[in-house]
């Protein structure tokens, strides 16, 4: 039998000296005197002893387990043993978040799949359904606690109503809105106490005098970048919101859209701190009996411009919309004869700018 030093780093017939695998369960190879390993019969005598069919075994040994490979006509069987924990390292809170993965199990309120199903929008904490086409504010709530911690500074370059701002203030950050509407930035600015950590931006997004005020407000709070981007566009043209030229939504052509929105997400990727996240909420549109995936062209703009691609999340989109109820069947009876399925999702899609 080899010495203990011996077995390290390189390759180990098994086939006489193959320990009991129900032995080694849990045990890491340091813990194992092989002195006293048991002397196990050959694959064939102790598949004959069980009454199974001849195996036919080959060991595979790798720098952290030994892996015994059987082959078998209907099937292949894999027995792992000697897998060693002791050089795992136990993680530790995340840079870009309060949350500490080590204690998962307490986070029984926050969103790990790819499906997200929400049955109505929450209300309350300032929170309501007073501007069509406002994203839920279950999406904020998810991603700021995932992905920015307390004192972090969110930056949205589409604000609105404001629902990125409520959540970024509910949950202890501070927030930056830009919005290209007057009389909605003084009404999204007045739902916040004057001493608050909101800073509202009355700006077109594509321009030089938004990100001139965005830095201002970092300046204000000793900050050089954003730690969190949130970018909700208009769906091109399915709303529109204003007569202001450089409203998105008044974009002439799809084209024309998705160039207005990448100098936007050229800006958020300038404004936001390396190695943090940003979101993007949107969805797809009909034109021409023609499906456009919207989503997806915002999505490679952004990656254009620099960010990666970290998950994508399906949504439902209940709760969205205003004055819906009597409408559900002229939708129903248009989609069955246009032979198109009626959008009940939308995207969450997370990117990240490299580090």
């Amino acid at each position: 039998m080899p010495a203990r030093s011996q077995l390290a780093g390189r390759p180990v017939n098994l086939r006489n000296q193959l320990p009991d695998p129900h032995l080694m369960a849990g045990a890491a190879v340091s813990d194992i005197d092989v002195r006293r390993m048991p002397t196990v019969p050959s694959a064939k005598a102790r598949t004959s002893q069980a009454g199974l069919p001849p195996l036919k075994c080959r060991p595979t040994v790798f720098s952290h387990a030994s892996v015994l490979k059987c082959g078998k006509t209907m099937a292949e069987h894999s027995i792992t043993i000697g897998l060693t924990r002791s050089g795992r390292r136990k993680p530790g809170p995340l840079p870009y978040s309060d949350l500490d993965p080590a204690n998962w199990r307490e986070y029984e309120d926050i969103e790990l799949g790819s499906l997200w199903m929400f049955p109505s929008r929450a209300r309350g904490n300032g929170h309501a359904n007073e501007y069509h086409g406002n994203y839920i504010p279950q999406i904020a709530t998810q991603t700021l606690s995932r992905y920015t911690r307390a004192d972090d500074v969110v930056l949205d370059l589409f604000l609105g109503s404001g629902t990125t701002a409520l959540e970024a203030h509910r949950l202890g950050r501070k927030c930056i809105g830009v919005e290209i509407k007057r009389e909605l930035a003084v009404a999204v600015r007045e739902k916040f106490p004057k001493d608050s950590d909101v800073r509202i931006v009355h700006a077109d997004s594509r321009t030089a005098r938004a990100t001139n005020g965005v830095k201002a407000a970092l300046e204000e709070w000793g900050k050089e970048n954003a730690q969190f981007l949130m970018l909700h566009p208009p769906y091109h043209d399915i709303i529109r919101f204003s007569d202001i030229p450089g409203d998105l939504s008044n974009a002439e052509t799809v084209d024309a859209f998705l160039d207005d929105f990448k100098k936007v997400a050229q800006r958020g990727y300038n404004l936001l701190e390396p190695g943090r996240f940003a979101v993007l909420v949107i969805g797809d549109k009909y034109a021409d009996r023609e499906l456009i995936p919207l989503g997806f062209f915002c999505m490679q703009a952004m990656m254009d411009v620099g960010f990666k691609l970290k998950s994508v999340v399906v949504k439902n989109v209940a709760g969205n919309e205003i004055g819906k109820g009597q409408r559900e069947n002229l939708w129903r009876y248009r989609a069955l004869r246009g032979g198109f399925y009626i959008f009940k999702h939308e995207y969450v899609m997370i990117m990240w700018k490299p580090a």
